[in-house]
Order: structure tokens, then sequence, then C-alpha cells
């Protein structure tokens, strides 16, 4: 399942609002987190400057353990910009770009994400007419 910074974010921090539910979501799914190298550095910068060294830590353990399938190809930063470029009147930035177009290239519309406010509104490039929100559509 292709992964987004706020997820990551409130599995790590325990102080975050979604905490509990982030938890309770993985733990009964254990999916298998796919993201690019953008989502990375958004998640090394917010573990280390909000949720602390011991966070940030863990969060590097996990890298270094491959606990997560990390995809870039040839064109991904173009593809992401335009993405980004599309959606200028939401202000998404590249990291989420960059997503929808890992989402494309993997064809699914899931996206284990926190960040309604975007995504709700990006459309996925191919595939369907709207993105599947987890934890937040589980049922």
């Amino acid at each position: 399942m292709i992964v987004d910074t706020s997820v990551v974010y409130a599995l790590l921090d325990r102080n975050d609002r979604h905490h509990a539910m982030t938890v309770e979501w993985y733990e009964a799914t254990l999916p298998a987190f796919t993201t690019t190298p953008l989502i990375l550095a958004e998640i090394d910068h917010l573990a280390g400057s909000r949720a602390g060294t011991r966070a940030q830590s863990m969060w590097r353990q996990d890298l270094a353990n491959d606990a997560y399938e990390v995809i870039w190809w040839a064109g991904a930063a173009r593809e992401s910009a335009r993405i980004a470029e599309q959606y200028d009147d939401l202000q998404i930035g590249l990291a989420d770009a960059s997503l929808v177009a890992l989402a494309r290239r993997l064809q699914t519309v899931e996206i284990a994400t926190l960040d309604e406010r975007h995504f709700r509104a990006l459309r996925p490039v191919q595939g369907g007419d709207a993105f599947r929100l987890f934890p937040l559509d589980a049922s």
C-alpha cells in the first residue's frame, strides 16, 4: 500500500491525535508500505523536528531494515512536477504529487494517508474517480 508522511508520523508519535486510530488499523492489517524518496525526507524531517531524536532513530532503523519499499523511476520527478502544477490551486507539494504518480505506476487508488484536504480533492491519473484513504476509509 502506498504510504504518505502523515500515517508514518502518526505511528511514530504517541502525541499525534491520530496515533491510536492509526496504530489500531496498522496492527489489524499489517500493510506492506511503498513510498517515494520525497516522502522519506518529509518523515525524517518531521520525526526529528517534532517527535524527537528517539522517534527519528526508530524511523531510520525501520529504513535500515527495509520496512518500506521505495520506488523512484526515470521520469518520476517530471511526472510529479506536472501533477503538482495541475493542482496548483490546492498548493500540493511534490511529495504528495509523487504519491499520485506512484499510484498511477502501481495502478492503485489506495493510499495510507490522513491528509484528507489534499487526497480527497486529488484524482487518480488512472483507475478510478477518487482515492481510498486508509485508515480513514477502512471498514
